[in-house]
């Protein structure tokens, strides 16, 4: 599901609430994204729109991920 998650994310710009209503979780204390955070997978920026995007670590799982395929 992590992988999913960062592929979208990494597909165009994201914002907060598109990621919220999109991933939502059965457990509303851990759904992905916030997994994605506490791994430094993804950050949220700034801005009126508070966008979610991948950081560098988040590109090279999804490098390494493609290369094993």
């Amino acid at each position: 599901m992590m992988v999913q998650f960062l592929e979208w994310v990494a597909a165009r710009p994201r914002r907060r609430e598109d990621v919220l209503d999109a991933w939502q979780s059965s457990c509303p204390r851990f759904p992905v994204w916030e997994d994605a955070r506490a791994e430094g997978l993804i950050r949220q920026c700034g801005g009126a729109e508070h966008r979610v995007e991948l950081t560098e670590r988040g590109r090279a799982m999804i490098a390494r991920l493609v290369a094993r395929s």
